[in-house]
């Protein structure tokens, strides 16, 4: 039943790419296509400017509730080869793209992270926190799993790919220990991470802080006025100096406790907006995954310290 269904979704792909008109022109280069950046970002640094890179979801995107569009799919047909997160990040899109396996590479890269290393959640029964990319250790082992199918892929760029891949994970590998020298700036009595949603566990469990969202692990529910009010409870009673807003999360239930807070003689600060879900502008620091981390932690030091 479920290879009929699967059938009938890339069937339906097609179609719609049919009803479409010309498809877009792209290069002659192979065309990589992403769900997100943080995923194109790492396939750019792989294969540099030899293949021609495009995410599907660009700055302020919420994946938890993305819906692809006729253009999106007809990107992800023309496509040679599909790089998505996995673990039920892309939650409509799911279903689509392992129809789309069927006859391309299509690769979910929280594939290369040895599952022990994932955080399950009781959210969803039996599936794990799919925010991978907010521990930069992990994030090493989803850019070799992306360089190794290329690699698999296209053996005449081996030597291409593999210099670059050392190149980037040395990269990540200093980096990441500027981002554990600089969470040690927030006292540990200060060192609460509360969010719009519950994006950063990863985060948490990597730099040594406490996190709580608002929302769970997915966007696709709103909180409850219990939820709210637990919150503010908390974090009234924790004195917790700040709370984040989200680039790709609606502010509205983070201002809801703030004024809540405020309510019981607690101030908390807005300490400002993280990146969590996507990336910041193509062609600024935040549009890039090292640049995209850094901002975060900048702010969260700023408002934690």
């Amino acid at each position: 039943m479920k290879n009929l269904r699967n059938s009938i979704l890339l069937g339906v792909l097609a179609f719609l790419v049919s009803c479409g008109g010309n498809s877009k022109q792209h290069s002659s280069k192979v065309y990589i296509v992403t769900t997100t950046g943080m995923i194109a970002d790492a396939v750019k640094n792989i294969a540099d400017t030899l293949f021609e890179v495009e995410a599907l979801m660009g700055p302020g995107v919420d994946p938890h509730l993305y819906k692809a569009k006729q253009s999106d799919t007809k990107k992800l047909l023309e496509a040679d080869v599909v790089f998505y997160n996995g673990v039920h990040l892309e939650g409509k899109m799911a279903e689509s793209l392992e129809s789309l396996a069927q006859s391309k590479s299509v690769f979910a890269v929280a594939d290369g992270i040895p599952e022990n290393m994932l955080i399950s959640t009781s959210q969803f029964s039996g599936t794990h926190d799919p925010h991978i990319w907010f521990d930069v250790k992990l994030w090493v082992y989803v850019v070799k799993h992306i360089s190794a199918k290329l690699q698999e892929k296209y053996p005449e760029y081996k030597e291409h790919f593999q210099k670059n891949t050392e190149k980037y994970l040395k990269h990540l590998e200093e980096f990441n220990g500027w981002v554990t020298e600089e969470i040690k700036k927030i006292p540990d009595s200060t060192r609460i991470l509360v969010t719009a949603h519950d994006a950063f566990s990863y985060f948490g469990r990597a730099y040594g802080m406490k996190v709580e969202g608002l929302q769970g692990i997915s966007t696709v529910s709103e909180p409850s006025i219990k939820g709210v009010t637990d919150l503010v409870n908390h974090i009234s009673q924790s004195k917790v100096r700040s709370i984040f807003m989200e680039s790709s999360v609606s502010a509205r239930f983070i201002n809801a406790v703030v004024d809540g807070c405020k309510e019981k003689g607690h101030d908390l600060k807005l300490g400002g907006t993280l990146y969590s879900d996507a990336m910041g502008a193509a062609g600024t620091d935040e549009g890039t995954y090292i640049g995209m981390i850094r901002h975060n932690v900048n702010t969260i030091v700023g408002g934690l310290k």
